[in-house]
């Protein structure tokens, strides 16, 4: 297998909390269970806001080695040493970002059911591309699903690609009861929201969201 650019495995994404304390330990014990990335997405809040919580999760992400992304916001990704950016349709295009931030930046983007925006994104330099959502899904109950089928489809399509090579990403409504499923049809990581932090017992969704790549450990030179 090819190695990655992006951590197989699980790929957290924040809920929407104001408790940074909260969120600091959510995140640890996520961590502990196995959780190998972290978007902070905070779609409804000031700047200053994300900002902060930005600045909180930055350090403690290079204390656990998880891999530290923030959504849409490309710039504060820069500004608190975070190790990537996730862009969506409405941001600024993966080509732009790639040519003013440079080839160090951990780049992925949502490719929602779409093949050709995907292969778009592959070829702007992304790091990943994310598909989804996979199964109903709380956090965004009206979004385009996506079927397991595309997944397979685009794991055939980064396999072309150079090694390291890009990684497929599956998201929305993943939890440790469907997890092997989008595995098993070609995601190399799994983003998962509420089925993770959520969870009665966040550790252990972690565990078990982790554990169908428990043997994957190749991460971007």
């Amino acid at each position: 297998m090819k190695a990655l650019r992006f951590p197989a495995g699980l790929y957290g994404v924040t809920p929407e909390w104001d408790d940074t304390e909260r969120l600091m330990r959510a995140v640890r014990q996520a961590a502990e269970g196995g959780m190998r990335a972290l978007q902070l997405r905070r779609k409804d809040v000031p700047d200053a806001v994300r900002a902060e919580q930005a600045r909180a999760l930055a350090p403690l992400c290079r204390e656990l080695g998880v891999v530290f992304l923030i959504n849409d916001d490309w710039r504060l990704a820069l500004e608190v040493d975070a190790d990537g950016a996730h862009v969506g349709r409405d941001d600024d295009s993966l080509a732009r970002i790639r040519a003013e931030a440079g080839p160090d930046l951990i780049l992925g983007g949502s490719s929602y059911d779409d093949l050709g925006r995907a292969r778009e994104l592959l070829d702007a330099g992304a790091d990943y591309i994310a598909f989804g959502a996979m199964f109903p899904s709380r956090v965004k109950p009206d979004t385009v699903r996506a079927p397991l089928s595309v997944l397979t489809e685009a794991r055939a399509l980064v396999e072309e690609r150079d090694a390291p090579r890009p990684a497929v990403v599956a998201i929305g409504g993943i939890t440790p009861e469907n997890v092997a499923l989008v595995a098993a049809a070609g995601a190399d990581s799994v983003a998962v929201i509420t089925g993770l932090f959520e969870a009665p017992a966040i550790r252990a969704a972690a565990a078990a969201c982790a554990a169908p790549y428990s043997i994957n450990r190749n991460l971007k030179p």
